[in-house]
C-alpha cells in the first residue's frame, strides 16, 4: 500500500525499485567514488550534462545505445585532454574508452580479496557489460584499506557465493 488505501500495481513496484536504486547509488556511493576516480590516472568522472549527451550520442552513432547511469567513470589513455563539449573530439577518442562501474565497499567484512562484499548491480549497468563487453569493467574499490580490484560484471556473477533478487519497499 502507498500512503493511505491506495494499493500499487507491480509494475508501479518495479518503478519505484528503479528510482531508489537510482537514488541509493548516488547517496552512498559517490564518496567511494569520487577517492577511486582520483586513484586511477586515466580515469575521469562520468561527463554531465551537455557532454554527456554528446558522449552518448557519440555512441549510438557507433551503434551502441546504454543508459547514463550504468557507468560512473571512463577510461582513456589521454582522458584529462578529451574535450567532451567536441563531439568530433568525442568520436575520435571513443574507441579507446572503457566504461567504468564503481562499487564501493567499506564493512570490516570484506577481504583483500573481495569476498564479504555485498552490492548491487543495476539492470542498466549488466546491459552495458552485454553490450560494451570488453569495453565495460566494474572497479570493486575498498574505501577502508584503497584496494582497487577490476572485474567485470560476468566475472562477478560467475563467482558469486549468492544471487538475491528483489523490491525494496518502505512501509
Amino acid at each position: 500500500m502507498r500512503g493511505r488505501g491506495k494499493r500499487l500495481k507491480p509494475i508501479e513496484v518495479i518503478e519505484l525499485k528503479r528510482r531508489h536504486l537510482a537514488r541509493f547509488a548516488n547517496e552512498s556511493g559517490a564518496e567511494g567514488e569520487v577517492y577511486a576516480i582520483e586513484s586511477m590516472n586515466e580515469w575521469i568522472p562520468r561527463p554531465k550534462g551537455n557532454e554527456l549527451k554528446i558522449l552518448l550520442s557519440a555512441l549510438k552513432k557507433s551503434g551502441i545505445e546504454i543508459k547514463r547511469s550504468s557507468f560512473d567513470a571512463i577510461s582513456h589513455p589521454d582522458a584529462a585532454h578529451i574535450n567532451f563539449a567536441m563531439p568530433s573530439e568525442v568520436e575520435t577518442a571513443l574507441d579507446e574508452m572503457v566504461f567504468i562501474e564503481i562499487k564501493t565497499a567499506n564493512q570490516e567484512r570484506v577481504k583483500d580479496d573481495f569476498t564479504g562484499f555485498f552490492f548491487a548491480l543495476t539492470e542498466s549497468e549488466i546491459a552495458a557489460s552485454e553490450i560494451l563487453q570488453e569495453r565495460h569493467k566494474v572497479a570493486l574499490f575498498n574505501k577502508r584499506t584503497g584496494v582497487i580490484k577490476m572485474t567485470t560484471v560476468p566475472e562477478i556473477i560467475s563467482c558469486a557465493k549468492s544471487t538475491n533478487w528483489q523490491v525494496s519497499v518502505q512501509l
